[in-house]
């Protein structure tokens, strides 16, 4: 980490972050952004690059979400073969598309399936392009009625195999858990299967046993089984495990769904 002396924080219209080293002033529709030039032997300020990751673990403030989408997008844009940016803005865009203002959540998924498409022309060996062009997908089919769910269902489940043969261990076993969520959410005409399903979210559990992610699917594939009991069991999991700082909003989320699900898994027949 480079050293450094001062950090002045301003807002005015946009968060300007300076260091104490040579910069230039330019002026913007907010204000005034300073600019890096390089140093100078007279010193002064010079700004510090924005940190994307820094705005998306802010992303419950749907700006700063939007912010690291906007940088990730500029970078690539600038260099389409930059793998990094690509896979986090399919992730952002993923973020904004299932949490961003409904008018707008459409057009991120769709740009989400772009910028993952994007990761895999860069690398299509690497999982990160290939399971977040199935998130986005997937949010799309589940999200925005018959249509979409016939149009991306195949290519999902093509892409989730894909990221498990080459890591199946990625993000703690994030394919086994879409995989199971696909195979519950999925017709049985069309290759759905609760058992399958189950399997998968198992799976994925021997990977992360406090994804809350994975206990919420499993606890629903086993109401959709009739399995109330082990659902109860499931639900109480997920209950007393602690957030994930990584994955605090999404864990945060999964709890209050869990806590509304145990209605349906209560003896009386979802009576509470």
């Amino acid at each position: 980490m480079i050293a450094w002396l001062v950090v002045v924080s301003l807002v005015a219209g946009d968060d300007f972050r300076l260091k104490a080293e040579a910069t230039g002033v330019e002026k913007n529709a907010g204000g005034f952004r300073l600019q890096a030039e390089g140093p100078r032997d007279t010193g002064g300020f010079r700004l510090q690059a924005e940190d994307p990751d820094s705005f998306y673990k802010q992303r419950e403030n749907i700006a700063s979400g939007q912010r690291a989408e906007q940088i990730w997008a500029e970078r690539l844009a600038k260099d389409p073969k930059d793998l990094e940016s690509a896979w986090r803005l399919a992730r952002a865009r993923y973020w904004l598309g299932t949490h961003a203002p409904q008018q707008s959540r459409k057009a991120y998924l769709e740009a989400g399936i772009a910028a993952g498409r994007a990761a895999i022309a860069a690398a299509p060996n690497k999982p990160e392009g290939h399971f977040w062009l199935a998130a986005n997908m997937g949010a799309l089919a589940e999200s925005f009625g018959l249509r979409q769910g016939i149009k991306y269902r195949g290519e999902i489940k093509d892409e989730l195999e894909t990221v498990l043969r080459l890591d199946p261990a990625f993000l703690q076993g994030s394919a086994d858990r879409a995989l199971g969520r696909w195979y519950n959410m999925v017709p049985g005409l069309f290759g759905g299967s609760n058992k399958k399903s189950e399997e998968h979210l198992r799976k994925s559990l021997t990977y992360d046993p406090n994804s809350g992610a994975s206990l919420y699917f499993l606890a629903e594939t086993l109401i959709d089984e009739d399995k109330k009991d082990e659902a109860r069991g499931v639900l109480q999991r997920l209950a007393e495990t602690p957030v994930n700082p990584d994955w605090a909003p999404e864990d945060r989320e999964f709890k209050a769904k869990g806590a509304a699900l145990a209605c349906r898994a209560s003896p009386s027949n979802g009576k509470c």
